[in-house]
C-alpha cells in the first residue's frame, strides 16, 4: 500500500486532470457560425435495398453550440471534489491503487495499459481532448486498448463510477502528420462513420467503415486511411465512439475523401431522439465540435438506412 501522503497527492493531480478533461469537452467551437439550437427533423424515409445499400440522402443544419448532450452524465461524474483511492478490502490482500500508462505507437495511436485490482469487470470511462468511450475492465482489473492520439502531448483520464481513477500522459510526435473525425454517441443509435477514400465506390477496398478491416500500419506508410472502433456496447450506458484517420501529411495520392455519417434505423432508435457529437482535428487547426440531434422516424421504416449530410467536412489531400 501506498502511503496516504502519497495517495493524497495522485488524488490531487487526478482532481486537477479530470477538471482540464471536462474543460475540453465543453470548449466553444468558432466554426460553423450556425448557433441554432433547434433539433434536426429527419423525416419522409423511403425503404431501401442493402445489398448495394443506397441510404437515403438528408440534408442536415450543423448546431455548434455545446448544450447538455450525451457526454453530460459522464462529464458529471468529474464534478467530484474528492477523487477516491479506496482501501483494499482485508480479505483481499492487495493494494486497489488504480494506476494508467500510455505509450505512443504506430499511426499516431496510444497503446493504454490501465490496472485496476479493485474494479474486476466494471464499467470505466477513458477521456482524451473531447473523445470520451466506455469499457469493461477485464475480471482481473486490467484494461488494454489502443486510442487515436489527438493532440501531441496526450493527457489519457480513466474514471470509475465510484469517483477512483488515474491519468495518464505521453508524447505522440506523429500527431501533425495525421487528420481525425470522431463520431461519438450514447447507447444503440444505429450510428456509423463511413469514408470513401478518392472515389471509392461503397465496399470496395477504398470504402473505410466499422465493417471492413482496419490497420493503422496502412496509414503509417500513407497507403491509406483506417478506422477506429472504441467503447463496449452491452456497458452500462454506453459511451461509443468511431474516429477515422488519414495520413495526410504522408501521402502520396491526390484527391477527395468523402465523409458521410449513416443511421440505421432499429427498433432501440426508432420514433425517437438521437443526439450525437462529432470532433475533427485536421490540417492543425484547433478542434472543431459539432452537436447533432435528429428524430428518428417510425417503427415501420426499421432496417432503413440514413444518409446524414452536411455533418462533416470532406477531406481534401494533396500528395506530399
Amino acid at each position: 500500500m501506498k502511503s496516504k501522503s502519497s495517495a493524497r497527492i495522485a488524488a490531487v493531480t487526478l482532481c486537477a486532470a479530470l477538471g482540464i478533461g471536462a474543460a475540453m469537452q465543453s470548449w466553444p467551437s468558432s466554426e460553423p457560425k450556425d448557433l441554432s439550437t433547434t433539433p434536426v427533423v429527419v423525416s419522409d424515409v423511403q425503404a431501401v435495398s442493402s445489398t448495394p445499400r443506397v441510404p437515403v440522402q438528408v440534408d442536415l443544419p450543423v448546431v455548434a453550440t455545446l448544450p447538455e448532450n450525451i457526454v453530460s452524465a459522464a462529464i458529471e461524474q468529474l464534478d467530484s471534489p474528492d477523487i477516491v483511492i479506496p482501501d483494499a478490502p482485508a480479505d483481499t490482500g492487495f493494494a486497489c491503487d488504480v494506476e494508467m500508462t500510455a505509450t505512443p505507437i504506430a499511426g499516431a495511436m496510444m497503446s493504454v495499459d490501465l490496472n485496476a485490482p479493485c474494479h474486476g469487470s466494471e464499467r470505466v470511462t477513458l477521456h482524451h481532448s473531447g473523445l470520451m468511450f466506455t469499457s469493461l475492465m477485464q475480471p482481473d482489473g486490467t484494461l488494454s486498448i489502443d486510442v487515436p492520439a489527438l493532440t501531441e502531448n496526450a493527457l489519457v483520464i480513466a474514471s470509475f463510477l465510484d469517483d477512483a481513477g488515474a491519468v495518464a500522459m505521453t508524447k505522440v510526435t506523429s500527431v501533425p502528420f495525421y487528420d481525425r473525425v470522431v463520431l461519438q454517441w450514447r447507447g444503440d443509435a444505429g450510428l456509423q462513420l463511413h469514408a470513401r477514400e478518392f472515389d471509392a465506390e461503397y465496399f470496395t477496398d477504398g470504402h473505410v467503415w466499422h465493417g471492413a478491416e482496419s490497420d493503422p500500419t496502412r496509414a503509417a506508410t500513407g497507403d491509406g486511411g483506417f478506422m477506429t472502433t472504441l467503447g463496449t456496447a452491452d456497458a452500462p450506458d454506453a459511451l461509443l465512439a468511431e474516429v477515422y484517420t488519414f495520413p495526410t501529411g504522408m501521402t502520396e495520392t491526390s484527391g477527395t475523401v468523402a465523409l458521410t455519417v449513416e443511421a440505421e434505423i432499429l427498433s432501440s432508435n426508432c420514433d425517437r431522439s438521437v443526439e450525437a457529437q462529432t470532433l475533427e482535428f485536421r490540417n492543425g487547426r484547433d478542434l472543431i465540435s459539432k452537436e447533432l440531434t435528429i428524430d428518428v422516424p417510425g417503427c415501420d421504416t426499421v432496417g432503413d438506412f440514413l444518409l446524414l449530410k452536411n455533418l462533416v467536412e470532406d477531406l481534401t489531400i494533396a500528395a506530399k
